[in-house]
């Protein structure tokens, strides 16, 4: 249907507290662990890995874990459009109640990436191997068998629908959001590769040795930002002219660029076979897949997430009608557009 509107081991390292937090919120702490003797889907391994991952509240509360998109990390999360709406008092995944997990994917935040040292020679993973390395993360290092919510935004939603189908017995509800339970394709795969080659064909590339960052590493994202994310309502508002725009696009191209060409090469690149599909029926959490009618990813008019819908049996899509104030593949970064409605999913959860 679709509307519109354990036991837990003893960690290796401390928590680290820090300064800043969201008001009447716990402190965020840092955790940092070594994954041992790691194969990859690509059939590479290592013998160990970095994981890094945040954590609000205690871990004798309900846990919960949540999933950043592609470049972002856990602390990421934790703004007052989304955290500030979600894990304070009284809201649906309070704090204070609830130890949340927000663990930095392979490849991103402060989890082992190309830009440690190997560069070009880092393994090229895929999003299962980032799932199965969060699975370790949240069943080894944090000891935690069973999870109350799996949750996550774009590239993050992408990974709770694997986590659905990989283990469907481990958590009693799954939110994916901005994303759609079907292969990677179409608009939204074409522009990656082009922001992909873009790079990779700039000869400052140098195919991955590179002294300095490229200078396409600067202009890429922006193009695929623009033609991707915002919205078109949002935007026509903010840029009605010409000269509007052209302030937009400046203050973009000015703003600080990714850290690191392979490492952005490899983040995006890692959506390129994702797909659970073929594995939906096996779902049997409760599902409450929430996207944005202007999505410009994951466009509602191709009719493919409705239909991966039917197929799963506690499923439910939420659809947030387009508007001047969504921002198309955004939009779910606020939660004040669904909130509301999480809850009552979580109640009708159990």
């Amino acid at each position: 249907m679709v509307r519109c509107v354990g036991r837990r081991a003893t960690l290796a390292l401390p928590f680290i507290a820090v300064a800043g937090r969201a008001a009447a919120q716990p402190a965020p702490r840092d955790l940092t662990w070594t994954a041992r003797d790691v194969r990859l889907s690509t059939g590479e391994t290592l013998a160990e890995l970095r994981l890094h991952g945040t954590t609000l509240g205690e871990p004798s509360g309900t846990p919960v874990l949540m999933l950043h998109g592609t470049g972002g990390s856990g602390r990421g999360m934790l703004t007052p459009a989304f955290a500030g709406r979600l894990f304070g008092p009284g809201q649906p995944l309070d704090a204070a109640r609830h130890f949340i997990i927000l663990p930095d994917a392979l490849g991103a935040g402060r989890s082992a990436k190309p830009s440690d040292g190997l560069g070009p020679a880092f393994p090229r993973y895929t999003y299962a191997d980032m799932v199965a390395l969060q699975h370790r993360f949240v069943t080894e290092a944090l000891g935690i068998r069973h999870l109350r919510l799996v949750m996550g935004n774009s590239m993050g939603g992408m990974h709770a629908w694997l986590w659905a189908v990989t283990h469907p017995g481990m958590m009693d509800a799954v939110v994916p959001m901005a994303c759609q339970p079907t292969a990677m394709s179409g608009r939204n795969w074409m522009l990656r590769r082009l922001m992909i080659e873009s790079i990779r064909r700039d000869p400052a590339y140098a195919e991955g040795r590179y002294t300095q960052q490229p200078p396409s590493l600067r202009t890429a994202p922006v193009f695929y930002a623009a033609a991707t994310n915002g919205g078109t309502l949002n935007l026509q508002a903010q840029a009605p002219d010409a000269a509007a725009a052209d302030r937009i696009v400046e203050a973009r191209l000015g703003a600080s660029p990714p850290a690191d060409a392979n490492d952005f090469i490899w983040q995006w690149d890692s959506s390129r076979d994702y797909d659970p599909s073929p594995l939906l029926e096996r779902i049997t959490a409760r599902v409450l897949a929430i996207n944005a009618a202007d999505d410009e990813r994951n466009p509602p008019e191709t009719g493919l997430t409705e239909a991966a819908m039917r197929r799963v049996q506690h499923g439910r899509l939420l659809l947030i009608p387009a508007s001047a104030e969504t921002s198309g593949h955004a939009t779910t970064g606020n939660a004040r557009f669904y909130a509301a409605e999480l809850a009552a999913f979580l109640r009708a959860a159990g």
